[in-house]
């Protein structure tokens, strides 16, 4: 429970980490993002237009989440749920993902 609408957040500190943590539906659209969020519940979280750094991501269940014209740099999705999750427009290192594409690194 608790605030999940945290548009144009700014989580950059060297240190955020947000392991297991659970934030469902939550919005962080328009963000920059530095985080550990290894087996988090991430399901529908709004990820669109963010600038996403660093983060690790391996194991989370992102399904349904929206990356779309998100900006991905050095970031790890190993393990994780991806089932229905949104990349298009995202790019990662100059490559723009296209509609149903998804990382696979």
């Amino acid at each position: 429970m608790g605030e999940r609408y945290l548009v144009k957040s700014e989580l950059d500190d060297k240190v955020n980490d947000l392991r297991d943590v659970v934030l469902t539906e939550a919005d962080l659209s328009h963000s920059f993002i530095v985080a550990d969020f290894r087996g988090a519940d991430l399901r529908g979280v709004n990820f669109s237009h963010c600038n996403v750094k660093t983060c690790d991501f391996r194991k989370a269940d992102l399904r349904d989440a929206n990356f779309s014209g998100a900006a991905l740099e050095s970031t790890l999705f190993e393990g994780a749920k991806l089932e229905g999750a949104n990349f298009t427009g995202a790019s990662c290192y100059s490559r723009i993902f296209k509609k149903g594409e998804q990382p696979d690194w």
